[in-house]
């Protein structure tokens, strides 16, 4: 599941590129770590990704990155909440195959450090899921948490001959911090985790008796969904009339089926940065330290520097994250209240709340340089083979030069190269689109002058992406 949007960890977490497609802890993204910590389970097939219409390329990307066959890489056009997707990665399961299969349903935004610890949950789980068992994994708490929700278990149901589950006793929401000590103390509570095992047929058996109007959405969504490229469109009539439900509500808290399996594998669901600096290495006054950054009498600290010299003086418990557009400076104890700092960018308008500087595209990526009164300049590396779309501009012209790489340009009627060190102007209202033909990235310099800058100002007459929106 990639429907997240991780706006309690921005500016880094934004929109169009949120936290499961960022390598927040390691050389890999969330996303590609959540599919390597699989590897090694006997018998697992290929995933089925359930993501937002306008993530695709990301998603397609990441996971070609790995050297991994795509699956089936859904998308959908709203978002609808967790039962709705988990219902199409459901139906789609049973539609590979001819015989009922067991879902593994995971976020893909959690670390886990564990991975033997959570195969062997992974295995128990799946023993309790054969006995038509709906399971969730609870996680063991290590502290009064008040920002996730709990499941408290009941008696053991079985013992497995890989472990032991237990009955669902309850779902309670968030506490407060003096009710969840009383979890803590008591034993019997677990973090809900949001990952699931169960059969596909009882779990959409489950909904279609508490739910069928999602049930019957997306069913039709899924019979008359179409392919395009690596991806399949969800009906987009058909998904819009789906309710909107968790899989908590929908099905977990009703159903008389639904088992727990504790997890203890150094787990966390990365929300907030406070949760980063708690599972990152720490130096000896407990700060955590990423890019150039200088500290002198500053303790317990989360400090991320991208692209310039952060220092910290004479300073505790501060989370301070630096972007090429954006610097966030918030106390530890407060960071769940970023999310209001996005609510403001976004009733503002400002691009900040869903774009970083660098924005990627399926062709590549572009990063706004600079931009002032009537010009506008990006940096923009083409991959090896791909190519922008044959486009046109109403209110700007734009002037490239080829800093590295080779370049296959067409302008209006012509079509020409391009190497390091050349350039070509692009006339206000000319068709245009620049390929890299050769093995290496190409990079050049745009230079764009006009009276409306705007990346809505784009017509495209031919895609090979099948983007129609001009924002994409």
């Amino acid at each position: 599941l990639l429907g997240g949007s991780g706006t309690r960890l921005w500016p880094v977490s934004r929109k169009n590129h949120p936290k499961q497609f960022l390598n927040l802890t390691g050389d890999q993204t969330l996303l590609q770590a959540t599919l390597s910590r699989l590897d090694g389970i006997d018998g697992l097939e290929s995933s089925i990704v359930i993501c937002n219409e306008e993530h695709r390329f990301t998603t397609a990307e990441q996971l070609t990155e790995m050297n991994r066959d795509l699956g089936d890489i859904i998308l959908e056009p709203v978002g609808k909440n967790t039962a709705p997707a988990v219902a199409i990665g459901a139906l789609q399961a049973l539609k590979n195959h001819e015989d009922d299969v067991l879902l593994l349903v995971l976020p893909a935004d959690h670390v886990i450090r564990d991975t033997k610890t959570f195969h062997a949950a992974i295995k128990v789980a799946a023993e309790a899921a054969m006995q038509n068992h709906l399971v969730t994994f609870g996680i063991v708490p290590t502290k009064p948490e008040t920002g996730y929700g709990y499941v408290k278990k009941g008696g053991a149901l079985n013992t497995t001959s890989t472990g032991s589950f237990h009955k669902v006793d309850q779902f309670v929401e968030k506490p407060n911090l003096a009710t969840a000590k009383t979890y803590l103390d008591s034993g019997d509570y677990y973090w809900n985790s949001g990952m699931f095992l169960f059969k596909a047929s009882n779990f959409l058996q489950e909904l279609n008796s508490f739910n069928p109007e999602i049930v019957t959405s997306c069913k039709k969504a899924l019979d008359k969904s179409q392919r395009d490229l690596d991806f399949i469109r969800l009906d987009k009539k058909s998904f819009l009339s789906c309710p909107s439900d968790s899989i908590d509500y929908a099905v977990m808290e009703k159903t008389k089926n639904a088992v727990v399996v504790s997890l203890d594998a150094q787990w966390s669901d990365v929300g907030s940065w406070d949760a980063l600096w708690e599972i990152e290495e720490k130096c000896n006054n407990g700060n955590v330290l990423r890019g150039d950054v200088l500290t002198h009498e500053s303790n317990n600290c989360l400090v991320q520097a991208e692209n310039k010299l952060v220092t910290l003086v004479g300073v505790d418990n501060l989370i301070v994250i630096e972007t090429k557009d954006a610097v966030l400076v918030a106390d530890k104890n407060k960071v769940q209240d970023v999310k209001s700092i996005v609510e403001q960018l976004r009733a503002d308008d400002r691009s900040e709340a869903n774009l970083h500087r660098e924005v990627y595209r399926p062709w590549g990526k572009y990063d706004g340089v600079d931009v002032g009164e009537r010009f506008q300049v990006k940096r923009i590396t083409v991959k090896p083979g791909e190519s922008t779309s044959m486009q046109m501009h109403y209110h700007r012209a734009e002037h490239w030069i080829i800093v590295s790489g080779l370049a296959e340009i067409t302008c209006g009627e012509k079509t020409f190269l391009c190497g390091e060190n050349e350039s070509a102007f692009i006339p206000q209202g000319s068709k245009h689109r620049i390929a890299n033909p050769g093995k290496l990235p190409m990079e050049m310099i745009e230079v764009q002058t006009g009276s409306y800058l705007g990346e809505d100002d784009i017509v495209r007459f031919e895609d090979q992406y099948g983007r129609s929106d001009s924002k994409e």
